[in-house]
């Protein structure tokens, strides 16, 4: 017998070797060509500043500390075994000595205040002068950029000996700062993407980091390039280099290769590219997340139109005759008195039409289901902007990454005709088809500049006409006197890195995301978070919204999470509209508005890496802020509660209609509304900061004066920089609020009334006013508190007032589960789906509202001044009615007279459940009677509002909203 036995050894190189610190990030920033920032962290252990830099800024000598800048133009460059190695088969890397020479200097930290924590390291001689030249600088920033530390060196500028030193650490460089140094300037006002000479295309694209750059066309024969996607290989044109990082197809005619120029002409095509063909970039580029050089193919980050699923861009001219519809062409946009004056209405483009039996089927959830002027919505859309809405905020309509465009590729949820009112069939069946569906909010950014496809007809997702559709919509708005917003999402895109559905980060990559201190893409904002602080990402949404508004002439922009944005960046859309002229452009860019999400959080939270445009920070800009501060004080609790239930607000029963489920006492609960209360005042003088009331102790303070949440309440230095909102698109409707919060059993009738009074709190108020659609209907997600992606059926409106959508089934799992407990018993509950008569009443009273605001000046006063000196709060303060606001806007006060039928208007909001007699003696005298609007209005219980004028007393029903007037003497 034999024995034979094998012997594996396995060499462990980890202990010996174990990675060096800072591998596989990018910890370093270059910040010009001869200044490096290094991170103290990467410091090696037991060093501090102290170690390298003196108090005076200074470097300490005898540090031991060498540092090298690494490039490798092909990349492949790494610390191995404590050697830097370049891979096999790859150039060496190239190594520059780096020196210590103190602090980052202060204009530097200023601007970048996110590298405090830094030494600057000087890529220069003894003498000052550049170790690297322009043109090796360009060149190094087109392969992979890295530094290594060596401890114990003893000369740290011996570039070919360490002497023996330690391989410390070996990160990579973060170069967005630099590529602004030297590109920003010129490129900034350089021409990008497509523009057109004498009807013929020529192509530019910003990669400076690019090693090659091709241009792939396919020609359709269609000046409009409206036809689907040509089948076959493309033309390919290599782009010229410019010194501003662009690349260029230069395709004007009249040059000399029009004659015969061959395809081997760098920049010039071999034939002339004509309008309407189909194009993508070809980019060679190295990428730090893979290490490597790779050949991207990506459509162009300034596409105007594109194929269907945005598999290419197309070149059109949104100049072009053709693509004018005669509406759009000849209807001028409605104007607003001011902006202060503005309603706007929340709408989603399938919301509007999906379940609309009164549009055709092939137009429901399209762009032209605005153009049928007979159907349910489009009534519901005239009659709002005949009693004083004026604006429609269209939810994101720029190309989106979720939606299938071709309606073949759409999949339908198959709803179970016999599923109850709180059963988790109708979710099941939703989700199921979620992410395959014509359904998306649309927050994930494809192409910002373009349309979205999935709004076209059958047949016309492709280039110009997606372009035509669109504008019809604008066009048919216009007509009914509705002015036009577009949602803008440029804090984020769908995707970053090598992913397909990624565009900027396969043209430049690390430049347009915002990376952290290690390199990675933040995602704060929920996906790949862009770095508009750069200045070419700046520029393109600067371009971009430039766009829309010359070339589609919308009215204004909402800006998704506006806070992650630098107030300087905001400032300059701001200066880019103003330049827009009638005459010039077919748009008056001063009228357009401006306004979002001013929230502070995220790594930018605080001002880390810049001024943020957030609530407080946008004084003398006139843009707008959402008011989360009179969201929350109608609401009561929080947005986020676990259980909506417990707390209630102003505008929900606390205190004086009691749900039974709050367990704080009643001295809590009573300070809990007194504060609430000034909240709601404070949001009826536009949540200014300078704005002095009587509070609910008695005191008397500024609007910034008031804490909420640890912070001033007050946010605003003009009314229109305040936007007021009880419900938007984000979490649950106002309904489904109701719902939760008012005491159960209360009949519909009066959770009606109780709409209207929270409606009240922002109709009748200084600053923009915002609803979302449906607010007016009732209208429930069936208590969905986020529905980006719960489909037509839990989001769809009915406009013919038949069903609120109350009841459709328990919400979708994966983000409502853990409230199916709550939620099923209030669902299964008959008594909580309205009629369709209340409905119309609902609809009724908000109408109104909306007439109220419009029928005077004075509900817009637009000025700080004349709402310090007119608007006041009688019978406020200490004692106080509970759940009552009451607010004169007296036009005999503050000397200019703002309308001359008017003397004063007087608004008792009475939420609470029993009725308000609370005289006010400094009324006493004067002559106040309900509105015109009110009294010949659809709400009879408003009528029993009664004034006495020798007393001053005022007697207004529970849960009414009452409007008195008082005319000028003839």
């Amino acid at each position: 017998m034999t024995f034979t036995y094998s012997i594996t050894c396995t060499l462990d190189a980890t202990a010996a070797f174990p990675p060096v610190a800072g591998s596989e990030e990018q910890r370093a920033y270059w910040v010009t060509p001869t200044l490096l920032a290094w991170p103290l962290s990467l410091l090696p252990m037991g060093m501090d500043r102290a170690g390298v830099v003196t108090d005076a800024g200074d470097p300490v000598p005898g540090s031991g500390l060498a540092l090298r800048l690494i490039t490798a133009p092909d990349g492949g460059a790494a610390a191995v075994h404590g050697r830097i190695l370049g891979a096999e088969g790859m150039p060496a890397p190239t190594v520059t000595p780096l020196r210590v020479v103190g602090n980052l200097p202060g204009d530097v930290l200023a601007a970048r205040p996110h590298l405090e924590g830094y030494i600057a390291l000087s890529a220069t001689d003894a003498t000052g002068a550049p170790l690297l030249d322009e043109d090796a600088v360009a060149a190094a920033l087109t392969g992979q950029v890295a530094i290594a530390q060596y401890v114990g060196a003893p000369d740290p500028t011996e570039v070919a000996d360490v002497g023996g030193a330690r391989l410390d650490a070996f990160t990579g460089v973060q170069t967005a700062i630099l590529l602004d140094h030297l590109y920003a300037e010129t490129a900034t006002r350089a021409e990008l993407g497509v523009t057109f000479r004498d009807g013929r295309p020529s192509f530019a694209l910003w990669a400076p980091t690019a090693q090659a750059v091709t241009l792939l066309t396919w020609e359709t024969g269609d000046p409009l390039g409206s036809v689907p996607e040509v089948p076959g290989p493309p033309t390919r044109t290599a782009a010229v280099r410019t010194d501003d990082g662009r690349w260029v197809v230069d395709n004007r005619p009249g040059q000399p290769d029009d004659a015969g120029a061959n395809e081997s002409d760098l920049g010039r095509p071999g034939s002339p590219i004509t309008a309407g063909c189909q194009y993508l970039w070809e980019v060679r580029v190295y990428v730090p997340s893979t290490l490597r050089v790779e050949t991207n193919i990506v459509t162009d980050p300034y596409s105007t139109a594109l194929t269907t699923d945005s598999t290419r861009s197309v070149a059109v001219d949104l100049a072009e005759a053709r693509l004018a519809p005669e509406q759009w062409a000849q209807a001028p946009a409605p104007t607003v008195r001011n902006d202060s004056a503005r309603s706007i209405y929340e709408l989603h483009l399938r919301d509007f039409s999906a379940a609309d039996e009164t549009v055709p089927p092939e137009l429901r959830g399209t762009y032209r289901a605005f153009t049928v002027a007979g159907s349910a919505g489009v009534r519901h859309l005239a009659e709002l902007a005949q009693a004083g809405m004026t604006t429609i905020h269209l939810l994101p309509t720029f190309d989106i990454a979720t939606i299938p465009e071709h309606r073949g590729s759409q999949r339908s949820p198959r709803i179970p005709s016999e599923a109850h009112p709180a059963s988790a069939d109708q979710q099941a069946a939703v989700e199921e088809v979620a992410d395959d569906d014509a359904y998306n909010w649309g927050y994930d950014p494809l192409h910002w500049g373009a349309p979205e496809g999935s709004y076209a007809t059958e047949g016309h997702q492709d280039g110009g006409a997606r372009i035509i559709e669109f504008r019809e919509m604008v066009g048919a708005l216009h007509a009914l006197g509705l002015q036009v917003v577009l949602d803008q999402v440029y804090n984020h895109t769908a995707a970053c890195g090598q992913d397909p559905l990624s565009v900027l980060d396969r043209v430049v990559p690390g430049y347009y995301h915002r990376l952290d201190a290690v390199g990675r893409v933040t995602s704060s904002t929920c996906c790949a978070n862009t770095a508009t602080e750069n200045a070419l990402c700046e520029r393109l949404m600067v371009d971009s919204v430039v766009r829309w508004a010359r070339w589609y002439r919308v009215d204004g922009f909402r800006f998704d999470l506006m806070g992650h944005h630098p107030r300087a960046v905001m400032e300059r859309v701001r200066a880019a509209l103003d330049e827009l002229t009638m005459a010039d452009d077919g748009v008056d860019g001063r009228s357009i508005y401006l306004y979002g999400e001013g929230w502070n959080f995220g790594e930018v939270a605080g001002n880390a890496l810049f001024v943020q445009a957030t609530q407080g920070q946008l004084d003398g800009t006139g843009i707008g802020a959402f008011n989360d501060r009179l969201r929350d004080a109608v609401h009561g609790g929080g947005a986020f509660d676990p259980d909506h239930r417990v707390f209630q607000g102003f505008g929900t029963g606390l205190l004086t209609q009691p749900s039974g489920l709050d367990h704080r006492s009643w001295n809590e609960q009573s300070a809990d509304l007194a504060h609430r209360t000034d909240l709601v005042r404070l949001g009826l003088v536009g949540n200014l900061k300078d704005y002095v009331m009587t509070i609910s102790d008695g005191t008397v303070r500024r609007g910034i004066d008031l804490i909420h949440n640890g912070a001033p309440a007050a946010f605003a230095s003009q009314p229109q920089e305040n936007v007021n909102y009880v419900d938007a698109h984000d979490n649950e409707t106002l309904y489904d609020l109701l719902a939760y919060k008012l005491p159960q059993g209360m009949p519909v009738a009066e959770r009606v009334r109780m709409n209207t009074v929270c409606l009240a709190t922002v109709t009748l108020a200084q600053s923009p006013s915002f609803w979302s659609a449906g607010t007016e209907l009732l209208r429930s997600k069936s208590l969905d508190r986020d529905s980006y992606n719960s489909g037509d059926w839990f989001n769809a409106i009915d406009f013919t007032g038949q069903s609120n959508g109350f009841g459709r089934g328990l919400p979708p799992a994966s983000r409502n589960e853990g409230s199916w407990a709550i939620q099923g018993p209030l669902l299964q509950d008959a008594w909580l789906r309205p009629s369709p008569e209340e409905i119309a009443a609902a609809r009724s009273q908000a109408l109104d509202l909306l007439r109220l605001r419009a029928s005077t000046p004075l509900f817009s006063l637009g000025s700080t001044r004349l709402i310090q000196d007119k608007l006041t709060f009688p019978g406020a303060g200490f004692g106080a009615p509970a759940g009552v606001v009451v607010m004169l806007i007296d036009d005999t006060r503050g000397g200019q007279d703002v309308d001359p039928e008017l003397d004063a208007v007087l608004v008792v909001i009475n939420a609470s459940g029993q009725t308000l007699t609370q005289p006010l003696p400094e009324l006493t005298g004067r002559d106040f009677r309900l509105s015109p609007i009110q009294a010949e209005g659809a709400d009879e219980v408003v009528r029993r509002t009664g004034f006495d004028r020798a007393s001053g007393t005022i007697s207004v029903p529970a849960r009414t909203v009452a409007v008195l007037v008082q005319k000028q003497a003839a």
